[in-house]
């Protein structure tokens, strides 16, 4: 048995950490709120899974290099927009050649564009570094939901670790070295939830859903590919897969924000109502620069970005989508 350093106690640090720690791990997390850390100690309790009970092989802790320190691993669990400044706190307890950082959160970095396993290795150099995605809800995660993921790394040695500490009759892992793809995958799929919740909002379809999936998921291949992923990682668990579960399900904060929008509310009114860090806003941003910068066409992307910063209205943007030039399909 291991034991694994979880830098973040969110919904989805905990959920990993209640499976890891049902298989017999011992699991240490970190976390910046005193609350969330006392909930967790002693009433075995996370504030964002309220069906979810923690295990006695977790503790939380507040401090970097206890959680740190004699870890086999660490997962780096934390919102992109705060990566950059999480790395730099805890990085000099990281002892690069035993103790692998493996990315769970899903983003890309606002003011560099960079993805997140760029930015930890521009922090540490000599970190060895990985991704775990896949299609996954942390609500589902920690209590057992069968789960298919995706380890993703250069490094052999560090795809497999991930591979074989997560692997029980609940969840599945592959292996990829695709790790740009992977992350790209989970960053960008959460922008085009953002507009299947807009979408339900205003009461469409069945086909218009699958047609937003699947329009979505090429403007995903084509910003993915440009930065050098490769189609089949994105047509697979961490593109494809991630991108259906979190446009269709409810449990998702980034179709729920776009609800939200759809109804009227500001951007600050829907970031409080959720009351989680919403990946896709924070995202729209940074792929809407890119598709510019790299001349990618993404319509949709346009749209949602229009919607959010330009006053467009939802239904005025759907029209505009749907009477766009005549041309074939690719």
């Amino acid at each position: 048995m291991k034991t694994i350093a979880v830098i973040g106690s969110g919904s989805w640090g905990v959920a990993l950490s209640i499976h890891l720690a049902s298989i017999g791990h011992n699991v240490k997390i970190w976390s910046f709120d005193d609350e969330e850390a006392r909930l967790i100690n002693e009433e075995k309790k996370c504030k964002f899974l309220p069906m979810a009970v923690i295990p006695n092989n977790i503790v939380c802790k507040n401090d970097f290099k206890e959680v740190i320190e004699g870890a086999d691993f660490i997962l780096h669990v934390t919102p992109s927009k705060f990566t950059r400044a999480t790395v730099k706190q805890y990085k000099e307890f990281v002892d690069c050649e035993k103790q692998p950082i493996i990315v769970c959160s899903k983003g890309i970095e606002k003011d560099t564009a960079l993805t997140l396993d760029e930015v930890i290795k521009q922090e540490i150099p000599k970190a060895r570094v990985g991704a775990l995605s896949g299609p996954s809800h942390a609500e589902e995660v920690s209590i057992a939901v069968p789960t298919v993921l995706v380890s993703a790394s250069k490094d052999e040695e560090v795809r497999k670790l991930v591979q074989d500490t997560f692997m029980n009759e609940k969840m599945r892992v592959y292996t990829s070295e695709d790790i740009k793809g992977v992350e790209l995958g989970g960053a960008l799929k959460n922008i085009i939830a953002f507009c299947a919740g807009v979408a339900t909002e205003l009461g469409y379809g069945d086909n218009t859903f699958a047609a937003l999936i699947t329009r979505g998921l090429t403007e995903i291949r084509r910003l993915g590919t440009k930065l050098g992923a490769e189609s089949n990682t994105l047509y697979g668990l961490s593109g494809l897969g991630d991108l259906i579960v979190t446009c269709l399900s409810e449990h998702s904060r980034n179709r729920r924000a776009g609800r939200l929008i759809g109804q009227g509310k500001s951007i600050e009114e829907t970031k409080k109502e959720v009351g989680m860090t919403i990946e896709s806003i924070d995202n729209i941003e940074v792929a809407k620069h890119l598709s510019e910068k790299l001349n990618v066409s993404m319509p949709i992307v346009d749209a949602v970005y229009d919607i959010l910063y330009n006053n467009l209205e939802p239904e005025e943007a759907v029209r505009m989508l749907m009477t766009r030039e005549k041309k074939m399909e690719d």
